[in-house]
C-alpha cells in the first residue's frame, strides 16, 4: 500500500495561503445550475474527486459543462434530466450520491443505475429512497433494500407531505429540498426527532436562494413552493472544512500564525464554527476585511467539551487537537459520524490509541485524554480523506508518521500535499 512519510516541523512561524473552494457548496451549486433553464457560471468550483464524480453523473443526463479559466459554464436541463440507461459511478461520494438520486428521480426517458465503492453501498439511503417513493419515484434497490446500487426509472413525481427522521443524515433533507421546486405543488417536509447537521441544510437553502428559489422554514421542517431555479453567476468561497486542518497548525505545534486569505467568515458553512472552537482552546482569531482570517497561538491548547451535532466533518481535526491539548477533550453529539466514509469514531479511536493516546469511545463521539508522550507510528486512513489530513497535521508535531493511502485526499482537497510541501519550504524542517 502507498504511504507518505510526514516529517516533524520543529520551527514554525507563519503560513499564508489561499485555499480551494468549498466541496459542499460546489456540489449544491452543480445541482441548482443543472436544474435551471439556461447557462450559469460557477466561479472557482472545487475540482476534486467528489464534485467531478457528480459533474460526470449530471453530464450523462443532458447537463452541459464547459470549462473556462476560473469558471464552469453549466447549461441546465430545466428540471427535466434525460435517463439513458447509463450505469453511473459515484465512488464514495455520499453527498453527491444522495443529491443525484433525488435529481435523477425527476428524469424522463428510460432509467439509470447508480453505484459506487463498497463503502457507498454500506451507507444508509433507506429514508431518502422511501421519501422519494412517496413522491412517486420509481427506485429499485438492486442488491439490498435501502442501499445502493439502485435503478431509477423515469416517472412523473407528485407533491406530498414527507415525514423524515433528522438524526441519520441531513443530506436526505437537502436532497429533497433541492428538487422540491420542481414538484407540481412544491414539497412539505416534516422532521421527526432531533435534527443533526442543521447547518448543512442552511447551506443548501443559502445556495438555493442564490439561484432564485425561496425555502420557508416551519416549526419542525421546511416548505418549498413550486418554482424554478434561475441561471446565475455564483462564486464558491473557500472550504471551511479544509481550512480547519491549516487553522489548527498553531495549536498543534504550540506556536505560530496562519492566514487564509479567501476565508468567508460570514458564510453559512457548518464548519465555520471551528473558529469558535479554537478560540475556546486559547487561540487568537482575527477576521480580515473583506475576506480572510488570521489565527495565532502560543502554548498548549486547552481541552474542553465540543458539540459536533451540526459540524461532524470537524471531528478528525478536533480529535487531533484533543490529543495535544491539556486535560480532557470530549467530542459529542454526532452519532452520525459512524456512517461517514468510515465509522469515524471507531477509526479515530483506533489510530489515536496506536500513538499512545488514551481515548474512550462514546455512542455519539469520543473522550480524549491529552497525551505528553505521542509515539511515531503508521496510520491506517480507511480510505477517509479527513483522517488522512488530520493525522498529517498531527505528524508535524510528533512525526515521522507514515500515512497510508495518501491519495485519498483527492476526494476533497487534492492539493493538500502540495500545501504541506509549501509549508516545509517556508519554515525550517528538522528531518529525523
Amino acid at each position: 500500500m502507498d504511504t507518505r512519510i510526514v516529517e516533524p516541523l520543529r520551527e514554525f512561524r507563519e503560513f499564508e495561503i489561499t485555499l480551494p473552494s468549498s466541496k459542499s457548496l460546489t456540489q449544491r451549486a452543480f445541482i441548482c445550475a443543472s436544474l435551471a433553464n439556461g447557462k450559469s457560471q460557477i466561479l472557482n468550483p472545487l475540482q476534486s474527486e467528489d464534485p467531478l464524480l457528480l459533474k460526470g453523473a449530471l453530464e450523462k443526463t443532458g447537463v452541459t459543462f464547459l470549462t473556462g479559466e476560473r469558471a464552469l459554464e453549466v447549461e441546465g436541463v430545466a428540471g427535466k434530466p434525460t435517463l439513458k440507461g447509463d450505469a453511473i459511478y459515484l465512488g464514495n461520494n455520499g453527498t453527491g450520491a444522495r443529491f443525484f438520486l433525488a435529481f435523477a428521480s425527476l428524469g424522463e426517458g428510460g432509467y439509470v443505475d447508480l453505484y459506487g465503492k463498497e463503502r457507498l453501498h454500506e451507507r444508509p439511503m433507506s429514508d431518502l429512497i422511501l421519501s422519494l417513493r412517496q413522491l412517486s419515484a420509481k427506485i429499485e434497490c438492486l442488491q439490498r433494500e435501502g442501499y445502493f446500487p439502485v435503478r431509477v426509472q423515469a416517472s412523473q413525481l407528485k407533491s406530498a407531505s414527507i415525514n423524515i427522521p433528522g438524526h441519520i443524515s441531513s443530506q436526505f433533507i437537502s436532497a429533497l429540498l433541492l428538487i422540491g421546486p420542481y414538484l407540481p405543488e412544491g414539497l412539505d417536509i416534516t422532521i421527526e426527532g432531533e435534527l443533526f447537521s442543521k447547518s448543512y441544510i442552511d447551506m443548501t437553502i443559502e445556495v438555493m436562494g442564490k439561484f432564485g428559489v425561496e425555502v420557508e422554514s416551519k416549526e419542525r421542517g421546511y416548505f418549498v413552493k413550486s418554482q424554478r431555479y434561475k441561471a446565475v453567476n455564483y462564486e464558491v468561497p473557500a472550504d471551511a472544512s479544509s481550512a480547519s486542518y491549516f487553522l489548527s497548525l498553531p495549536l498543534v505545534l504550540g506556536k505560530g500564525k496562519v492566514i487564509i486569505r479567501n476565508y468567508d467568515y460570514e458564510s453559512k458553512q457548518a464548519d465555520s464554527v471551528f473558529l469558535d472552537f479554537i478560540r475556546e482552546m486559547g487561540a487568537e482569531v482575527k477576521t480580515l476585511d473583506p475576506l480572510g482570517v488570521e489565527v495565532s497561538f502560543t502554548g498548549k491548547p486547552k481541552g474542553g467539551r465540543f458539540n459536533l451535532r451540526d459540524c461532524p466533518d470537524l471531528f478528525p481535526t478536533m480529535a487531533v487537537l484533543g490529543a495535544v491539548a491539556e486535560g480532557e477533550t470530549v467530542l459529542y453529539g454526532a452519532p452520525h459520524l459512524r456512517f461517514k466514509e468510515t465509522d469515524r469514531v471507531r477509526a479515530m479511536a483506533t489510530e489515536l490509541s496506536k500513538l499512545g493516546v488514551k481515548v474512550e469511545e462514546l455512542s455519539d463521539g469520543i473522550k480524549i485524554f491529552g497525551s505528553k508522550c505521542l509515539g511515531s507510528k503508521r496510520i491506517h486512513t480507511y480510505d477517509d480523506h479527513r483522517l488522512a489530513m488530520a493525522f498529517a497535521i498531527l505528524a508535524l508535531k510528533i512525526g515521522p508518521l507514515a500515512i497510508e493511502n495518501p491519495q485519498c485526499v483527492e476526494k476533497s482537497l487534492p492539493t493538500f500535499w502540495s500545501f504541506l510541501d509549501e509549508l516545509y519550504e517556508k519554515n525550517i524542517v528538522d528531518r529525523v
